[in-house]
This record gives C-alpha cells, structure tokens and sequence, in this order.
C-alpha cells in the first residue's frame, strides 16, 4: 500500500530518503524552509563564477554508490540512477596539505619527508579499515553481518576506542604526526576525545583509497539526488517553513500536511522545538566556521594544491576556545583553490577560505581582525607575497550568524555533540522510537558532523528499516 509520507529537510538526507521512498512507490513531498534544496551544501555565484558551500569533499564513495544500487533495486521507471543523477567523481591527487608549525606536508606524506616513516607505518595498519568502515556505515547494527567489520576494527583500537586514546597508544608516533591526524575531528566539529578511535584510521583510508570531487563542484551530489527524487515523483516544496510537527500532520507556514509517516532530516534539536517539546540549551556544541568564497585576480603558485590546511600552533588552545565559545588567538583553517576550467566550469580562479569559529552567534566581515590576522597568516605558510583574502576581487562571507539561520544554536555546524559512545551505531536518538512509530530521523537528526557518508549511509539503514516496517 502506499502512504503519505513527509520528509522535513531537502538536504542530502532529506533528498536521499525522498527519492528511496517514493522510488518504493509511496507519496512523497519534502519541505524545506530555504530557498534552495541541499542545506548547508549550497551553490553560489560570485562575480560570475561558481563556488560551492558546504562538504567540500567526497570520501568512502562505495556509500554513495550504493544509494545509487538501492534505487535501482527498489524498481520504478526504466533508467538508471546513475544516468538521471549524472554524478561524476575525480579523484584528487593528495588529500591535502598540511601545514603545522614549521613543517608541511602532503597527505600521503612524501618520499624524503621527517614523517614519511612514522606515516607509512599508520598507513599500513590503518589504511585497509576503509571496506569495513563503508560497511558499518551503510548496514543496520542489528544486521549479524556487521560482526565482522567490528571485529576488524576492534583489533586495531582494542580499548582505546576515542580517537585521544588511540593515538596517545602509538608511542612511535611524533608528536606532530598525532596532532595532523587528530585535527580531522573537527570534521564532526569536536576534540578528538570526544570522537571514536575511527576518526583517526579516516586520514590512513582516504589517504589509501582517495578523496574526490565531483565534476562540476559537490553541489552536484545535492542535485543529483534532487533529480533522483524528481524521476520517483516527489513534490519538493522550498521557502516553507515547518512551524510544529505531530502525528498525522505537519504544519508550515502556509499550510497543513497530512501524513502517515514523518521524516526528520533536520538538527536534532530544532526537530524537538517543533514536537512542542522545551529542551534546555546544551553545554556543549560543535564548532561554526567563517567561510570567505572569493573570485582571484590571478592564479596561485603551482605548488598550491587543491586542499589546503593550516593548523594551530597549540591544537588543544583552539578545542579549549571553541568549548568556551570564544574566538581562538590561532583556528584551523581550509583553502579550498581551484584553478580556472578545473573541477568547476569558471574562467577565472577561485577560492574558499574556511577558518573554524566558536558557536557564538558572530557575525564577521572581511576586515575583522580574526580574518585579517588569520588569512595572512594562512598566506605566509603558503608563502604568498599577499594575503589570500588581497587577491580577491569579488568575495561572500558566510558566518555563525549565517548558520544559526538555519536554527542551531550559536550557528554550530552539528548542534550539540553526543558523547562519544553514542555517537557510531548506538546513537541517540535512534533512527526510529516505539513511542513515536509515525516519526523517522535522517540525516542531521542523527548524524550530526558524520558528513557525506554517514548522512548517505545513515539513509540506507533507516529507509530500510522503514520499507520493512510500511510493508
């Protein structure tokens, strides 16, 4: 039979489910209060040229594929999904450079390099965990299948199984090498002993199997997904607000929804104001960021590569910071850079400077001194003869002002963190409660900071579970 289903959110989650659900042949509408589908992955134009928001990479990319398997398999009208949603990814040459103190390095660190040896060791013994990580992403928990990936990873972390404790076990390991590694938590927009021991093996697998780009900028993964949704017949509704969400109906700012099922893609936390539900405000929250999309007057030095990052001198000074919502003396910053006619169809060169922010509501403008002090100092490691921010002619700032539009407190990225042990299968909340049979999460309901592949992965697992429960 087929039900009424509302999925609240048209970010990847939100358009990823639509698409497997009404692929199933069920009623499907989405609701999103912006303007534009995909959520914080978002396209903009600057001075002509485009530029993306949001994930500005692609890692684990079998759990896309396999989004792309579950629709075909669900049946439908003829055509692949790979043909309507037209995602081409590219693989990176590196995953980025790092550059920390007096050092720099690539990821995979090079030939010659202080850290070549100490990195070709992680690799080694982290660098394969990528199969089984893509299978705890993408299977249900409750699956006696995922014993296996388990015990693989197990057997690497043994009981340190926080991201801290596992690299303060690899008493080989230099100190710096640990923090390069242990920086990615930021990733989920937390300190590393707040994250499980994963997050440290993620920087061995993408090394090992890759990151990529699709053609044309991430962006186009959020469309891809949005024609996917489209070709199964969904009726995708933006610039609606949802104001209240109960059982059998949702209502916006226009209107009414009636609905057999319900499905969250939205932050946690904004889902329980809208089930009338007052929650007190988290001690902790993930981190917000500054992002600076500028078009260059020039090309950079052919040593600059794609991915780019700066670290803190003293990484723990920055976690203290953000914890306290307080703006850093010294961030973690990213440069996004693409040359003109690559990856992205623009004719002049662009860049993103992304620099990580407390969740305190900020707003921020290019002559701020955090920005100022920031990008020169990004620019000095880079060895530019002027401040990256200089060299743009036409630029847009995104700021916690900005993200805390879409409803999460102080404009933090991933809303309140949970504890790290509940933040992998055993995550709360769950996917679906007993007490609330009509309501499912996807998404940043669940997946706060898991980035592309847990939000695609979390999507198989819950869509999954809700087809079984429908039938």
């Amino acid at each position: 039979m087929s039900s009424r289903i509302v999925v609240i959110g048209a970010g990847l989650g939100g358009l990823a489910t639509s698409a497997l659900l009404a692929r199933a042949g069920h009623q499907v509408t989405v609701i999103e209060g912006q303007e534009w589908v995909g959520g914080k992955s978002r396209r903009i134009d600057v001075a002509g040229q485009r530029l993306d928001t949001g994930p500005s990479l692609v890692t684990f990319p079998d759990v896309l594929e396999q989004i792309l398997d579950a629709y075909d398999e669900l049946g439908g009208e003829s055509g692949t999904a790979r043909e309507i949603a037209g995602i081409t990814l590219e693989r990176l040459p590196e995953v980025g450079r790092y550059y920390f103190k007096d050092n720099q390095a690539n990821l995979p660190v090079e030939q010659g390099h202080p850290w070549r040896e100490s990195w070709d060791r992680f690799e080694a013994e982290n660098g394969q965990l990528g199969p089984a990580i893509t299978h705890l992403l993408t299977t249900d928990p409750t699956d006696p299948g995922i014993l296996g990936a388990v015990v693989k990873l197990l057997s690497r972390y043994g009981t340190r199984l926080t991201t801290q404790s596992y690299l303060d076990s690899l008493t080989w390991m230099p100190n710096d090498v640990k923090d390069v590694i242990a920086i990615h938590t930021l990733n989920a927009g937390v300190a590393p002993d707040q994250t499980l021991a994963l997050f440290a093996s993620m920087a061995a697998v993408m090394s090992s199997d890759g990151v990529f780009v699709p053609r044309g900028g991430v962006y186009e993964i959020a469309k891809g997904l949005e024609a996917l949704a489209l070709h199964a017949g969904v009726t995708i509704r933006t610039g609606e607000p949802v104001v209240a969400v109960r059982k059998g109906e949702v209502d916006t700012a226009t209107g009414t929804y009636a609905a057999d099922y319900v499905v969250s893609a939205l932050d946690g936390g904004i889902l329980e104001g809208l089930l009338g539900k007052k929650s007190p405000e988290p001690s902790a929250l993930s981190c917000s960021g500054v992002a600076i999309f500028g078009v260059l007057d020039e090309e950079l030095p052919e040593d600059i590569v794609t991915h780019s990052v700066m670290m803190p001198d003293r990484p723990a000074e920055l976690f203290e910071s953000l914890a306290a919502r307080t703006v850093p003396t010294q961030t973690m910053a990213f440069l996004n850079y693409y040359r003109a006619h690559t990856i992205y169809p623009n004719d002049r060169p662009v860049a993103a400077l992304l620099l990580t922010a407390p969740p305190n509501g900020m707003s921020a403008a290019m002559d701020d001194e955090f920005v100022q002090s920031e990008s020169r100092r990004f620019s000095d490691m880079l060895g530019l003869d002027r401040s990256i921010t200089e060299r743009m002619t036409d630029y847009r700032i995104l700021d916690p002002e900005y993200f805390s539009s879409f409803g999460a407190i102080g404009g933090a990225l991933y809303g309140a963190p949970a504890p790290w042990w509940r933040s992998g299968p055993f995550h709360t909340p769950p996917y679906n409660s007993p007490c609330t049979p009509w309501l499912w999460r996807v998404g940043s309901s669940v997946h706060p900071g898991g980035g592309i592949p847990a939000v695609l992965g979390g999507v198989l697992i819950s869509t999954r579970r809700m087809l079984r429960t429908i039938s």
